[in-house]
Formats: structure tokens, sequence, C-alpha cells
């Protein structure tokens, strides 16, 4: 093929190449927010084995991390990405803002596999937490593990001391974890993809993103648990 003929085509690839990209990128964050309202059907369906209900009517912002991966003997890492809203009236919650957890450990544990981490930001503190762009989970935010059980008032007093309360889902097995160490930050390609460039955690938390439709499974689940005092 001749240069000057080449030269063209090359361009017009290369022009096309950022929507096609963004065009992935939306269909994956999508995807992420799907998934993560099937896991949060999943475990806040579980009764007496799952998220207390009075916790999650308390709750400022929910995030879900489906999958996350975990390797290690005793002290382990973690890798996933899910998504986090934050309630913006009493029962209207903010667009889907995706975010990565890293590193840290879940205590003890041994070899690796998936799990699938819910977590709730009880207070103003937390969500002032995940406006920011990188935060460290219980040196800068305080963690706790969730209790388990439909209603479990003496322990859910105790959770509302902290500023993020967390739990985990593997093999069937349903605890709370608390997450220690492990990083939360915005994916700004997925976030970028889903509401612009200058999509930002205040914009996008506090209701000023308009949601993807992808979010109505996870309105629908979090709809159930109209805020409480």
């Amino acid at each position: 093929m001749r240069i000057k003929t080449l030269i063209p085509i090359l361009l017009a690839v290369s022009a096309s190449s950022p929507a096609l990209f963004a065009g992935n990128t939306t269909d994956r964050a999508n995807k992420r927010i799907e998934d993560s309202a099937a896991v949060l059907h999943e475990i806040l369906g579980a009764g007496d084995r799952g998220i207390p209900r009075d916790l999650i009517g308390k709750a400022q912002c929910v995030g879900v991390i489906p999958s996350l991966k975990r390797a290690g003997f005793i002290v382990g890492g973690q890798y996933g990405v899910g998504a986090v809203t934050c309630r913006v009236h009493q029962n209207e919650w903010s667009a889907p803002e995706i975010v990565r957890v890293e590193g840290g450990n879940f205590g003890l544990q041994i070899g690796g596999g998936e799990t699938d981490v819910v977590f709730a930001v009880m207070n103003q503190r937390g969500m002032d937490r995940l406006m920011s762009d990188k935060f460290t989970i219980g040196a800068d935010a305080a963690v706790m593990a969730g209790p388990v059980g439909r209603e479990t008032a003496a322990q859910t007093d105790a959770a509302l001391k902290a500023e993020i309360v967390s739990w985990s889902r593997a093999h069937g097995v349903f605890a709370g974890i608390t997450l220690n160490g492990a990083t939360l930050r915005p994916d700004q390609d997925d976030n970028r993809a889903l509401y612009g460039a200058n999509a930002a955690p205040d914009m996008i938390l506090t209701g000023k993103a308009k949601p993807p439709a992808a979010a109505k499974g996870l309105y629908a689940e979090l709809r159930e648990f109209p805020a409480k005092g």
C-alpha cells in the first residue's frame, strides 16, 4: 500500500479509537454496577445470616466489591473493583461511583480465592473520606467487622460508632471483615466513561451526576431500606 494512501487510514483509525475505547470502558463500568447489584441482592436476601436491616437503614453510603481477589497466608492482599452509592434523600441514592480496593488484609486467611465484599459507611466522617482521591481503611477511616443477623440491636449500636462496617462472602460463608490497611480510590477511567471528563467523587456521590440505566437494580435493593434516624 502506498504511503499517501496509508496515512489517511491511520489518521481515521486514530481519530475513532477514543470513541471505541470509551464504549468498551462504559460497557465495563455498567457491568460492574450490575454485578454489584446482583451480589447485594443475594446478601441482603440471606435472612438471619445476612446484614442487619437496621444497619442499612442507617447507612450513609453502601459499597459492593464483587469477586474481590485475595491471596496470601495469614497476611494477605486484595484487589477488586466495584461500586458505591450514597444516600442523597431519605430513600434516594446517588449515581454509583466505580471504586478500586487494593492491598490490606483480612486477618487470618489461607490460600487464595475470591470473595464478595459489602461495606456500609455509617456517618458523615466516613462519607467525607469517600470524597477524597484515596484513603486507607482502618487508618484514615475507623472500620469494624459487621454484625450478622436480621436484627442485632446491641451489635448495631457498636457498629454505628465506626465509620465503615464491612462483610464478606466466600464459598457460601458470610461473615464480618475489617479490610484493615486496604486502600479505596475512584476508578477514574470508568467514572469518566459514565459521567464525563469532570467526574469526581464529590459530584457523583452527592447526586449531581445522572445515574446510568445499569443502576436500576442497585436502587431496587437499597430502596427496601429507607433512612432511619
